[in-house]
């Protein structure tokens, strides 16, 4: 007997797939009309799907209501985005991209994430009570990248395409694409000084060189180090094999379309078996793979990869509107909500447009001061951050002191978990709304000052509508002249039109044919004499 099925995934496949559907039935009109990011309003249908509102999706119900397994889900579908992203991210480069760009990508990538991850730092130690430096530099270093699924919104579409250059999109892609992997070594500096000497009782051995020895040798070593060599080898064999199948066409394509992304799957799944670093892995991974640009050109047109990276797009910020503890920002013993709502504004003001404009001189794809600030500007939160942010509650939680988490430890997870869900939900907001609002400020100011200036007393009227038993007079040219409001206006015979500053004579001989004959100002019309066909003499016409 025919039974209701109301379960969990079934309620989830029916509202994701009727999101999808009814958001791509407006899809080109929010993204290329009106500019807004996908991110965003995914963001705001998974809120109102989440347990806050409609409770279609219920992540903690998904969860068994175990914090812990929540947050390693949303790990687990962070890593899996990104992987996916940053191999697309790698494939989209030109052949050999790393190798000749590599002095302005050094700058974003040295001096500039140091430098966002010192003033953001600076920022949450100044706005979080009883928080201490080392504690804000590792909430600091989860903010430090910038998104790549977030960059798509201002790299990809017709306002990129009409408005920032091909080279700026590019080192705005690979920027990135690198520092993903790269948030790894400002993360964990602090981390194992917390870990090492950063509490005063007991759970510590007061040790810098062991913090320092760590950091080098697992953070640098074997996270970073390791994952660059892996991505590359695994990438160069990749299009190795993938050029031998297709030269001898055993691979059909379904399958060369889906390569890279099959390739991302196998590195995130590898390389998070041996605990490296997946993300730099993949990135590597995919500008390797396509280092001589062979594979880009072959899927240039093609729309499988843009499907798939968007149907994640959508999915992971439905899972964070869904996820996010939105409660936590007004009730939570860290941090009011009057000093979060400054940090993120400050975040965002000082974070990154600063340091950017500073070196845009030796980065020469940014060509100009207001490119800078564009650069600068969007350098988005979101990703990369929850996925930094879960590695840090991961580690945090293996501080123990008698089986129990460390106090310091405890008390900086609950500031990391409000501080960077806090600056994810302003970023994806105010960097997805940026560009509409900046068209409509734009576009509004321009169409007002239109509006008042067509309205102005020494504006020229509208054209007049004439008939020919109005008051005129002969100028001699065959053409009449009527008092109007800037003195004598022409009015044309009936066999005459005007066209701008040009008079064309209408045959009055029904038997010619051919086109009007053209006539200057300073030209008579032809002689009125000869029987013709006058047209009613309330026939009106337009004088210029």
């Amino acid at each position: 007997m025919p039974t209701l099925a109301i379960v969990d995934f079934n309620i989830v496949c029916a509202t994701l797939g009727g999101f999808v559907t009814l958001f791509g039935l407006v899809s080109y009109l929010c993204k290329e009309k009106y500019y807004l990011s996908e991110a965003l309003i995914s963001l705001v249908a998974g809120l109102i799907f989440s347990p806050h509102a409609t409770n279609l999706i219920r992540p903690e119900h998904y969860a068994l209501g175990d914090p812990e397994v929540l947050g390693t889900i949303t790990l687990y579908f962070s890593r899996l985005v990104l992987g996916v992203q940053l191999v697309l991210a790698g494939v989209q480069l030109p052949s050999k991209y790393l190798k000749t760009e590599w002095k302005g990508l050094a700058l974003l990538l040295g001096p500039g994430m140091t430098i966002m991850w010192l003033v953001t730092s600076l920022l949450i130690f100044a706005f979080v009570p009883h928080i201490n430096f080392l504690q804000a530099l590792a909430v600091g270093a989860c903010v430090t990248p910038t998104d790549p699924v977030l960059s798509n919104s201002i790299v990809k579409g017709r306002f990129a395409d009409k408005n920032i250059p091909k080279d700026l999109q590019n080192i705005i892609i690979a920027e990135s694409g690198a520092n993903d992997g790269l948030g790894y070594p400002f993360l964990f500096l602090p981390l194992y000084l917390i870990q090492h000497i950063g509490y005063g009782g007991a759970g510590q051995d007061h040790s810098t060189a062991n913090a320092i020895g760590a950091w080098f040798g697992e953070t640098w070593g074997y996270t970073i180090i390791l994952s660059v060599i892996y991505g590359a080898v695994v990438g160069w064999i990749a299009k190795e094999l993938l050029h031998w199948a297709e030269k001898k066409n055993y691979v059909d394509k379904e399958s060369f379309l889906v390569f890279a992304i099959a390739l991302a799957l196998f590195i995130v799944g590898t390389v998070g078996m041996i605990g490296s670093d997946d993300v730099l892995a993949c990135f590597i991974a995919g500008n390797t793979f396509t280092w001589d640009d062979w594979f880009r050109l072959e899927t240039m047109d093609d729309s499988f990869q843009p499907t798939i990276d968007m149907l994640l797009n959508v999915s992971i910020f439905i899972w964070f509107g869904a996820v996010c503890p939105w409660a936590k920002f007004a009730n939570n013993s860290v941090i009011p909500i009057y000093r979060l709502i400054f940090l993120g504004i400050l975040v965002l003001l000082l974070r990154r447009p600063p340091i950017v404009f500073s070196m845009h001189k030796w980065i020469h794809q940014i060509e100009q001061p207001r490119q800078a600030i564009y650069v600068g500007f969007f350098g988005p939160i979101g990703v990369s951050a929850i996925f930094y942010l879960y590695i840090t509650l991961e580690f945090l939680r293996g501080i123990q002191v008698d089986g129990q988490i460390r106090p310091d430890a405890e008390f900086l997870m609950e500031v990391v978990t409000v501080v960077v869900w806090f600056l994810v939900i302003c970023s994806v907001i105010i960097h997805g709304l940026s560009i509409p609002m900046g068209k409509l400020g734009f576009w509004l100011p321009r169409n007002l000052s239109r509006m008042i200036s067509s309205r102005r007393d020494d504006s020229p009227e509208p054209f007049h509508v004439a008939n020919i038993e109005d008051e005129t007079e002969d100028d001699g040219r065959g053409l009449r002249r009527r008092p109007g409001a800037g003195g004598l206006v022409d009015t044309l015979p009936q066999h005459v039109r005007r066209i701008g500053r040009t008079v064309i004579h209408r045959s009055r001989d029904s038997s010619q044919s051919g086109p009007p004959i053209p006539m200057s100002n300073n030209s008579k019309p032809p002689s009125d004499s000869g029987d013709h066909e006058q047209p009613p003499l309330d026939e009106e016409y337009k004088t210029a």
